[in-house]
């Protein structure tokens, strides 16, 4: 179901290659609505730590917000992970193991986006139930889109890998690898990985409320921002680039 080959991560402290224990069992779609949707249904029904729901293509794909995920059938990676007492900061972990996956220089954009060449090739959506001890991981990258089959509305800020669709298989097996070895890492070794690879330290942002000029992430993954002298953290919510939004 998953390739033999894992990931080396480009850090200095490469991953182990191996086959993850993540990813089994698997629920594959050729079309569904939402794989988070139908992973959070799995977990309800007592699904183990683990199970893996894909799809080739899915209708009502989501990010943060009311934000649709486009993806065209075939050429994204589209799955989401059942993970039970899953550790503190796990959205942030999710986003270095995909980082890892899609290159060397791949950066992160707080607080669930991936970016290469400055361009979004993924998004992350973390949701959790923490009284029931369970939350799900949803993943799409864009493995194999053509620029063409962007729609209008995302062609200046969304990217692609530009793989072909043979690369989706062979990619899901390295990052289930790579978020197990992130959701085993110690707090403050993820927090380093995920500093080395932030695209909006030093940059100018803005926010509901606010803006200022981002210092990076705190030991809890908030975001930090320098404004009129005094510093915030935000804990969640959506930032912009001046002049751009990502």
């Amino acid at each position: 179901m998953v390739s033999e080959e894992a990931a080396r991560s480009p850090h200095e402290q490469p991953l182990q290659a191996g086959r993850s224990a993540l990813g089994a069992p698997r629920v594959h779609h050729r079309v569904t609505g939402s794989t988070n949707a139908d992973a959070r249904t799995l977990a309800l029904a007592g699904a183990p730590h683990g199970t893996l729901v894909t799809a080739d293509e899915q209708l009502e794909g989501r990010g943060r917000g009311a934000r649709r995920w486009h993806a065209p059938p075939g050429r994204c990676l589209l799955c989401s992970l059942v993970l039970r007492d899953a550790p503190e900061l796990l959205s942030l972990r999710v986003g270095v193991a995909v980082a890892e996956v899609v290159g060397a220089h791949a950066m992160l954009k707080w607080p669930n986006d991936v970016l290469l060449d400055g361009r979004k090739v993924s998004g992350i959506l973390v949701e959790s139930r923490p009284r029931d001890r369970w939350a799900v991981a949803g993943i799409g990258i864009n493995v194999a889109l053509a620029p063409g089959e962007l729609p209008a509305e995302l062609a200046d800020t969304a990217g692609t890998m530009g793989l072909a669709p043979g690369a989706i298989e062979p990619l899901l097996a390295n990052l289930l690898v790579a978020i197990e070895a992130r959701i085993a890492q110690p707090s403050g070794e993820l927090i380093d990985a995920w500093r080395s690879r932030d695209a909006l330290r030093g940059k100018r942002v803005s926010w509901e409320g606010g803006a200022g000029v981002v210092a990076g992430i705190d030991g809890s993954g908030r975001l930090l921002v320098d404004a009129g002298g005094e510093r915030s953290a935000l804990d969640a919510g959506e930032v912009h680039l001046e002049h751009q939004t990502l």
